[in-house]
């Protein structure tokens, strides 16, 4: 049997500020970029000239978008994680992407699209992995009353609760 290569990437819809969104992507995330953006023509609903669809990269990841209008909106049902490396990562990133959006727990967010994340540090999945059960327990429970997760604040209630 041969093998068929397919390509499976995220396709967002927007109301009508696609063209908004990838710029506001674009300029948080490192080697990030726009592709080909479809405009539209006097044939459809929306103003000649508006952004119908786009494809759009960040961080090597490829998007493809609509402008579909108002008919679905994002929900906490798909999210985006972020994996970051450090303290600073995280910061970077949460204040980047909450500027206009709202926190809300355990590291999620909804930016000013209405797009969830998620800005986890590795360092969570460390610690909640810990062989010894109550410095994992104590990481979980610090996580879970945190919506910005502070790696500082997670390390130190693991070592209270348990010698390593």
């Amino acid at each position: 049997m041969a093998t068929v290569r397919t390509s499976i990437s995220p396709c967002l819809w927007f109301d009508d500020d696609l063209e908004e969104a990838m710029a506001f992507y674009t300029g948080i995330f490192p080697n990030s970029s726009v592709g080909n953006v479809l405009r539209n023509t006097e044939a459809s609903r929306l103003e000649t000239g508006t952004v119908v669809a786009a494809d759009f990269t960040l961080d090597g990841l490829t998007f493809h978008a609509i402008n579909g209008g108002p008919q679905f909106s994002f929900s906490e049902a798909i999210s985006f994680e972020i994996a970051c490396r450090d303290q600073s990562e995280v910061d970077y990133y949460w204040d980047s992407l909450v500027d206009g959006g709202e926190e809300s727990m355990c590291g999620w967010l909804k930016d000013r699209f209405g797009l969830s994340w998620q800005v986890v540090p590795t360092r969570l999945y460390e610690l909640l992995s810990d062989p010894e059960p109550a410095r994992a327990n104590a990481a979980m429970t610090a996580m879970l009353s945190m919506r910005r997760i502070v790696v500082a604040d997670l390390e130190a209630a693991a070592a209270q609760a348990a010698p390593v």
